[in-house]
């Protein structure tokens, strides 16, 4: 496994942009679930896009699945997030506990994935 540098940082500045748009488009009125919102978003935006495109293995097929992997789950994440975003009022613990979810999830696939050294 090896980790591209320049990938992964264009991976942190996009998912920075998202978690930014998706603090100021946010429809509560709670700051502190709001502020949660932008940073749960970006650690899942960045993780996801890390796997998508910041990550490269020996083998081309490993890498071509993981890549898959990530770009799934990133659309998973982005859409959970939105529909985060855009409900008025939201309960903490849902939005902890399916994006959690969907991130492990995420990160169990990628490595049964890359533990298969297909």
């Amino acid at each position: 496994m090896k980790v591209r540098f320049i990938p992964t940082l264009i991976a942190a500045g996009i998912s920075a942009l998202i978690a930014y748009a998706m603090y100021s488009f946010c429809k509560t009125t709670v700051a502190d679930n709001k502020l949660i919102l932008a940073i749960g978003g970006f650690v899942c935006m960045f993780l996801s896009l890390a796997v998508c495109i910041g990550i490269s293995f020996d083998r081309s097929r490993t890498s071509v699945n993981i890549s898959v992997i990530g770009s799934v789950f990133f659309t998973l994440l982005l859409i959970s997030n939105a529909i985060f975003t855009f409900i008025s009022c939201f309960s903490l613990p849902l939005y902890v506990i399916v994006n959690g979810i969907l991130l492990l999830t995420m990160l169990l696939v990628t490595y049964a994935v890359a533990k298969a050294k297909q």
